[in-house]
């Protein structure tokens, strides 16, 4: 006979949010127009998709999330290179 325990996941937290919705702060920008969330609460994690609503992350998300920011990093440093000599010279 299989013992029942009560799921790990359990949360009031997560109670919460289903009743009263998340509250999503922002946790990290990725682009000027991505940005990731987390919920206060439950620390759910959410993105923006391409029409600028909120997607909850998923691995692939994060992998993506991932490599455009490190693309936009390197962007910015270029740009801000080439502005430092235009402005010397």
């Amino acid at each position: 006979m299989k013992k029942t325990t009560p799921s790990a996941a359990f949360s009031f937290s997560k109670i919460y949010c289903s009743l009263f919705g998340h509250n999503y702060l922002l946790s990290k920008n990725v682009t000027h127009h991505i940005k990731e969330y987390t919920c206060s609460h439950c620390g759910e994690q959410a993105t923006t998709n391409s029409r600028g609503r909120l997607e909850i992350m998923t691995p692939k998300l994060k992998e993506i999330n991932n490599a455009l920011a490190s693309v936009h990093a390197k962007k910015m440093a270029k740009i801000n290179i080439d502005t430092s000599f235009r402005v010397v010279s």
